[in-house]
């Protein structure tokens, strides 16, 4: 029976939108697989790892029949359609508990399991707020800081981004317990108090789903979930359970010591000294004295990589150690062409802000013994 036919791009790229969150092994086979429904000139694809789940809309150029709605492998269907050639007419069709693709002289049999069978997350019912913001504004918070999120950190609430929306500010967090990325955005209405904590997929999907446009994305925050509507894009997350670390507690509000320079300069000079750094501390010193920042970097072969920077500086001699990856982080995460190094002394933090940002971008790197 055919399902639907239809070009080649109008299954791609709702497929492309909701293959990231498709895991390639999984204990339960259905989530390594996309479902779909075909409704009149609709076509609707979802994919969940029970975490985050994605919906797409696509509008098809011929009515689909009344059909089952079906599952199969995501991968394979997303390999097939990358195969075939730009605006190539394509045919689904089920047969036996199969899925055949058809496409000029090609034909692909898919095993398939039954749409019903497929565990899509519930929406919450729970009261929430609900915000509306540029898909451009959110996309670029959350690349602020996203790279500043732990990895696999015991302390669950650290593998995820922190959403904090109070009046009309809206607030967005990373931290590792090493570094502390924040940034923030004012908002044309104002809501209530609202805090969630946003797992590590779910950002990296909204980033690599959003675009840079000023077209709305519809944010609905609750205590367990968010979901986040866009062009023709759902995405439906649960919200990590715990609480956040007070980062107020953590940027520094009273360093005298300030250091402006080119962004792009600092950059450079740390990636030539990050050639010689040890490969397991990942360390690099800052040797900052009258108009003049050295950085050092040693490793396990007695090698040593220095680089010098002129700069404006008249305040008392630092000499400091970072994890250079820390530092390269943020450096090659903003855009501005300068950056201001704000120190209190040799042990305390290091605080990179953006000039143009107007206090709306800060990073906070703990220091390091060298």
């Amino acid at each position: 029976m055919i399902i639907l036919k239809t070009q080649r791009e109008k299954l791609l790229e709702p497929l492309q939108a909701v293959i990231g969150i498709v895991e390639r092994r999984h204990t339960l086979p259905i989530l390594s697989n996309v479902l779909i429904e075909a409704q009149g000139l609709e076509l609707f694809m979802t994919a969940t790892d029970l975490e985050v789940q994605i919906r797409t809309k696509a509008t098809l150029t011929e009515a689909a029949p009344n059909s089952p709605a079906l599952t199969l492998s995501a991968r394979k269907l997303h390999d097939i359609l990358r195969s075939l050639p730009n605006e190539s007419a394509v045919a689904l069709e089920t047969k036996d508990n199969r899925l055949i693709v058809r496409a000029g002289k090609s034909r692909f049999s898919l095993q398939t399991l039954p749409g019903q069978d497929f565990p899509k997350v519930a929406e919450s019912t729970d009261k929430g707020i609900t915000l509306v913001i540029a898909q451009k504004t959110l996309k670029a918070l959350l690349e602020r800081v996203q790279f500043a999120m732990a990895q696999q950190d015991v302390r669950y609430y650290l593998n995820g981004t922190l959403l904090s929306v109070n009046g009309s500010m809206l607030t967005v967090v990373a931290t590792d317990g090493h570094r502390l990325s924040y940034t923030t955005e004012a908002m044309a209405q104002k809501y209530e108090k609202t805090d969630v904590i946003l797992p590590r997929k779910t950002v990296s999907e909204l980033i690599k789903l959003m675009s840079t446009t000023d077209e709305p994305v519809t944010m609905t925050l609750r205590p367990s979930q968010a979901i986040f509507s866009f062009g023709h894009i759902e995405l439906l997350s649960k919200v990590i359970d715990g609480k956040f670390p007070d980062y107020t507690r953590v940027i520094p509000t009273s360093y005298d010591k300030h250091l402006t320079l080119p962004r792009l300069d600092l950059l450079q000079a740390l990636q030539r000294a990050a050639i010689l750094s040890n490969e397991k501390i990942r360390g690099v010193r800052l040797l900052l004295t009258k108009d003049s920042l050295a950085i050092v970097c040693t490793n396990n072969e007695q090698e040593e990589a220095q680089d010098d920077l002129d700069v404006k500086y008249s305040q008392d001699p630092i000499d400091i150690g970072f994890n250079i990856a820390y530092l390269l982080d943020v450096l090659n995460h903003l855009t501005c062409e300068t950056v201001v190094c704000s120190f209190g002394d040799a042990n305390s933090s290091v605080l990179i802000t953006a000039p143009n940002q107007n206090d709306n971008f800060k990073y906070v790197v703990m220091p390091m013994r060298i």
